[in-house]
């Protein structure tokens, strides 16, 4: 597959999962930016709206990069942590902290698993196995996100 096919650009959210080491990490964190803009410009909520868009492109993008380079589930395909980062910080306000935190969070639910994540991770294929664990893992960070927000913000 070319790097230039737009399931490549997409599904490595414009080449940031190629970087070697922790493609994951550097996916949620390329989805930083993102998020301020588009929460910054529109709202908070838009950004869960945003995340939800992105999920069935993530899923096609996602499937066609996998099998374009061979592969099962890729870990340099990271529109998945996009989306479940930017559900994370759609419950939190736009403040470097809170997103420093959100960030946090996204990643121990996403390295850590908790059941169902870890069942998502093991059992679910394709575009949609790819995506589905890391929405999992963004609802665990947005319910302790929302409780942060709640009782210290």
């Amino acid at each position: 597959m070319s790097p230039f096919h737009p399931a490549y650009i997409l599904a490595t959210w414009f080449w940031v999962g190629r970087i070697p080491k922790a493609p994951g990490t550097w996916g949620s964190l390329a989805a930083l930016p993102f998020a301020w803009l588009i929460a910054d410009q529109f709202g908070p909520l838009t950004l869960l709206a945003a995340a939800a868009l992105l999920f069935p492109i993530g899923c096609w993008a996602s499937a066609a990069y996998a099998t374009g380079i061979g592969r099962k589930d890729p870990g340099s395909a990271v529109i998945d942590e996009v989306v479940g980062q930017w559900m994370v910080l759609a419950v939190l306000p736009l403040d470097p902290l809170a997103y420093t935190i959100g960030f946090a969070l996204f990643r121990l639910f996403d390295i850590a698993k908790p059941w169902p994540v870890s069942l998502a991770d093991r059992k679910l294929t394709g575009g949609f196995g790819i995506m589905a664990d890391d929405v999992l893992a963004g609802l665990y960070g947005m319910m302790v996100a929302a409780l942060i927000v709640h009782f210290f913000w």
